[in-house]
């Protein structure tokens, strides 16, 4: 019997619309073991509830038997053909891992052609994850861009799972933090348990998409790289300050370029996600100062024996991938000599604006002016415009000015608020 999947709702409704369309690709992309298997199967699920018979589903998981010895494109269309011989309709065709069958994009544009065939796939590795798949899937294609659990799915999982969740949700959310958002290890009661797995997830994830990829030749510069990188999440740094960091403090002689591209290999395999800066009066990107963020703090935790939270990057990438689960566009602001931490813009091109600070109450000082408040304020009251502007925080006492929301960033997510 098929073990019951926690449903994803943020993602499966995003799909919903295109789940007999034949000439859409349905491309689910994310960081290994975020869940995209298991979205898979809810969607199966969908499709069997909504009447769709068995056999016009085909799930295939080339990272499992008895498909792991599915290599090539020839070899998936032998496995497709069996399964959907004398099957009349539509052929839901669910492949997971779609990466290890080499040359798969060929296969997959000639079914899309025969028009009875609804698509769906899956993938892990730097060439599905970084843009080249356009290039060869001709035709037209979504993707669904997965994220590990947000805090929000984190409350969701557990009630899922039955597992007991604490009223004081910053418990919660301190656990949250520490452990990531990696779905199996909320199975795990010990906290040494989910560890261990979030481990072995972290070494898989960089065994297969760095050792054996082959972008990555200067193992050792790409993995200053990315220790630099996620060691300094949420600041504001640029290639040029990486690169001087590097030819300077480790003396390894290297040209911006090469940093540039293993960079980009780094957002490519989702380990990190880049975030831009814009001009808020021109509406204009400025390149070179940017702030990157982690798919999932565990990175930052496992790769640091030090647990102690730096809450300042932390909560700013715990809103930066719950945005970005609500699939919004997301920024960084500039305005004149303020800056805003994010701006977000969603699918109806509306803004809004978010401040992130842990407290905005530092009990005033020698003028009983509160600097703190005044520094998290000043920017959003500087916006002329009139979307929402939003300071979340870990406050239980609200301050009210001028119109800004400012909330419990915890309760907020809890509740799974939009922007």
């Amino acid at each position: 019997m098929t073990k019951a999947r926690y449903p994803r709702e943020k993602y499966l409704k995003r799909l919903r619309p295109f789940y007999s369309d034949t000439g859409m690709i349905k491309v689910i992309s994310g960081v290994r073991r975020c869940g995209k298997s298991c979205l898979l199967e809810c969607v199966e699920k969908e499709l069997l509830n909504q009447g769709v018979s068995k056999s016009s589903i085909i799930f295939i998981n080339l990272d499992k038997r008895p498909f792991k010895s599915i290599k090539n494109a020839k070899k998936l269309e032998e496995a497709i053909d069996k399964r959907t011989k004398g099957i009349s309709g539509i052929k839901y065709l669910l492949l997971d891992e779609i990466q290890n069958a080499k040359d798969f994009e060929e296969s997959l544009n000639a079914y899309r052609e025969e028009d009875d065939f609804s698509i769906f796939i899956t993938g892990s590795n730097s060439y599905l994850l970084s843009g080249e798949l356009s290039t060869k899937l001709t035709g037209r294609y979504i993707e669904i861009k997965m994220t590990t659990l947000t805090f929000d799915e984190y409350l969701g999982m557990k009630r899922f799972l039955q597992k007991p969740i604490n009223p004081n949700l910053d418990v919660e959310f301190n656990s949250y933090l520490i452990e990531g958002g990696f779905p199996k290890a909320l199975e795990y009661d010990d906290l040494t348990a989910k560890k261990m797995y979030v481990q072995s997830v972290v070494d898989e994830i960089f065994e297969k998409d760095i050792k054996h990829n082959k972008k990555i030749r200067k193992k050792r510069l790409f993995d200053e790289i990315m220790r630099y990188i996620i060691n300094n999440f949420g600041s504001t740094t640029s290639i040029d300050k990486l690169t001087d960091y590097l030819n300077c403090t480790k003396g390894m002689k290297v040209h911006k370029e090469i940093v540039y591209r293993y960079v980009e290999q780094l957002i490519a395999m989702r380990i990190v996600d880049k975030c831009t800066r814009i001009d808020q009066k021109s509406k204009e990107s400025l390149f070179g100062r940017e702030k990157y963020y982690l798919s999932d703090l565990s990175f930052y935790f496992i790769r640091n024996t030090d647990n102690r939270i730096n809450y300042g990057p932390v909560l700013e990438n715990v809103v930066y991938n719950y945005a970005k689960s609500l699939n919004y566009e997301i920024s960084i602001g500039k305005l004149k000599d303020f800056e805003i931490d994010f701006i977000l813009r969603d699918i109806n091109q509306d803004y809004s604006y978010v401040q992130v600070a842990k407290t905005i109450d530092n009990g005033g000082d020698d003028d009983n002016q509160n600097s703190t408040e005044e520094r998290e304020y000043r920017p959003l009251e500087s916006i002329r415009d009139n979307y929402p502007k939003y300071l979340l925080t870990m406050d239980h006492l609200f301050q009210r000015r001028n119109g800004i929301k400012h909330e419990n960033l915890v309760d907020f997510i809890a509740s799974e608020n939009l922007f």
